[in-house]
C-alpha cells in the first residue's frame, strides 16, 4: 500500500492530505507537524486571536477528530530530523519512516532581529505561529508602550491590534514609506492617515540602532539616534522560506523549494506546496506568501500524487484586516508603471496598477465590488479604461462584459 507523508501541519499540509483522502486515495497518509496543536489558520493570530475575539479551537482548520476518522496519521509536536531521498526515507528522532512520495510543506519562518542588537532579549517578539502569539498576549494591556519594527502588513496589523486594546503604539520603517515593498505610495498613504488617525506613532526612513535592556528590553535607539522607552518589541521584518531541512538533503533551492509547474522538486517522489516553493508563472518564478496560493497549490500537488499530470496556475488575491478596514488585493503589481485612483466615501477606495495599458493588480479598501470586478478581469487578461476606474461615480461592472 503506498504511504504519503507530509511535512508540515499548516494550511498547506492539511489542504494536501484532505485532498487525497477525499479525492480517493487509498493508502496510508502521515502528516507530521512539529507544532504540539493540529492544524490551524494563521492570518486571525495576529487580529482575532491576538484581540481575545477567537477561541484556539477556532483556529483548527478541521476537527481534531477529522484526522482519525479519515485514517491520517496526524503526528503533531514531532521534529523531522532528516530526509534521504535515496533510500526515500525521513527521519523522527530514533525512527525511520519510508514513503512512497513524500510533500513538503513546510512554510516559512521569521526573520529575527540579530542578537548584536539585542534581538535576543526577553520582550522581543515576532508574529508566526500560536506559541508567538500567546507569549506576546500578555503583554497587550492598556497604557504599555510598544514598539514595532517593520511597516509591512504583519506589522501594521500587529499595531492596529495594540492601538485598539489602548497600548502606546510606535512603528519605525526602515525604508522610505511603510508598505514600501508591496504596494504604491497611494496606498501607503491611505494605511499611514489610518493607523496615525488612531494614534499610532509612524516613523519611516529610520532604522533600529539598537535595543537596550539587561536581560529585559526597555528602550530602543533609532538609526537618528531618537531614544524611545518601550515595554515591549514586536519585529515584523520579513519571514524565509523553511528549507533548511531539504537543503542538506540536496533538494534545489531558488528563494524556496525549487518545483515544476506539477509541484516536484528536483529529487524524484519529493513534491513541495505552499509558501516554502518557488513555481513557474508567466515566463519567469515567483514565491507567494498567502493562503490561498497554500491551499490551490496543495490540492494540485495532491491531484498529481493520485495520476493527474496538473499544471498549477496561480490566481494570487490576498487580503489585511486593520481596525475597520478590510483590504483585499487581486493580482501582482510587480513592474506597474501607473496607478489609478477610485476613491469613494469615508474609507472606500481602491487602487488599479497598470503597466503601460494592461491591469496588474487592484488594492481594495472596503470595496469589496472593485475586488471581484478587478480580480476577474486580472483572470481574464483583460484590462479596464483607466478613465472609467479612475470615476468613483461609474459603474464597473459592464467592464466584465466587454
Amino acid at each position: 500500500m503506498r504511504h504519503v507523508i507530509v511535512i508540515g501541519a499548516g494550511q498547506a499540509g492539511s489542504s494536501c492530505v484532505a485532498k487525497l483522502r477525499n479525492g480517493g486515495f487509498d493508502g496510508d497518509i502521515t502528516l507530521v507537524g512539529a507544532e504540539p496543536v493540529p492544524p490551524y489558520q494563521r492570518p486571525p493570530l495576529s487580529k482575532a486571536y491576538l484581540m481575545g475575539d477567537m477561541a484556539l479551537e477556532r483556529l483548527y482548520l478541521r476537527p481534531e477528530t477529522f484526522y482519525s476518522e479519515n485514517r491520517i496519521a496526524l503526528r503533531t509536536d514531532t521534529e523531522v530530523t532528516a530526509i534521504d531521498p535515496a533510500k526515500k526515507t525521513i527521519t523522527l528522532g530514533d525512527e525511520n519512516l519510508h514513503y512512497d512520495d513524500l510533500v513538503l510543506t513546510t512554510g516559512s519562518v521569521p526573520r529575527r532581529l540579530p542578537a548584536s542588537i539585542g534581538g535576543t532579549l526577553t520582550g522581543v517578539y515576532v508574529v508566526r505561529d500560536l506559541a508567538d502569539v500567546d507569549a506576546m498576549t500578555p503583554q497587550f494591556q492598556k497604557g504599555k508602550k510598544v514598539l514595532i519594527v517593520g511597516g509591512g502588513y504583519i506589522g501594521l496589523e500587529a499595531a492596529s491590534v495594540a492601538a485598539k486594546l489602548g497600548l502606546q503604539v510606535t512603528l519605525v520603517e526602515m525604508a522610505e514609506r511603510i508598505l514600501q515593498r508591496v504596494a504604491a505610495p497611494q496606498t501607503s498613504d491611505y494605511f499611514r492617515d489610518l493607523h496615525r488617525a488612531h494614534g499610532v506613532t509612524i516613523i519611516e526612513g529610520t532604522g533600529l540602532d539598537r535595543l537596550t535592556g539587561q536581560t529585559s528590553v526597555d528602550g530602543a535607539v533609532l538609526s537618528d539616534g531618537t531614544g524611545i522607552e518601550v515595554d515591549f518589541v514586536i519585529a515584523g521584518v520579513g519571514i524565509a522560506p523553511a528549507t533548511a531541512l531539504a537543503k542538506a538533503a540536496g533538494l534545489a533551492i531558488d528563494n524556496g523549494f525549487r518545483v515544476d509547474a506539477l509541484g516536484r522538486t528536483s529529487a524524484p517522489h519529493i513534491w513541495a506546496a505552499g509558501d516554502c516553493t518557488s513555481f513557474p508563472y508567466r515566463g519567469g518564478r515567483i514565491r507567494l506568501e498567502s493562503v490561498p496560493n497554500a491551499i490551490d497549490q496543495a490540492e494540485v500537488v495532491a491531484e498529481n500524487i493520485m495520476g493527474a499530470t496538473k499544471d498549477y496556475i496561480a490566481k494570487p488575491w490576498f487580503w489585511s484586516d486593520q481596525y475597520d478596514v478590510k483590504l483585499q488585493i487581486a493580482g501582482l503589481n510587480a513592474g506597474y508603471t501607473d496607478v489609478v485612483s477610485r476613491v469613494g466615501e469615508g474609507q472606500t477606495a481602491s487602487f488599479w496598477y497598470y503597466r503601460g495599458e494592461a491591469l496588474l493588480a487592484v488594492d481594495a479598501m472596503n470595496d469589496p465590488r472593485a475586488y471581484m470586478i478587478g480580480k476577474r478581469l486580472i483572470e481574464a487578461g483583460k484590462s479596464a479604461d483607466p478613465a472609467l476606474v479612475g470615476d468613483p461615480s461609474a459603474d464597473l461592472k459592464p467592464l466584465l462584459q466587454a
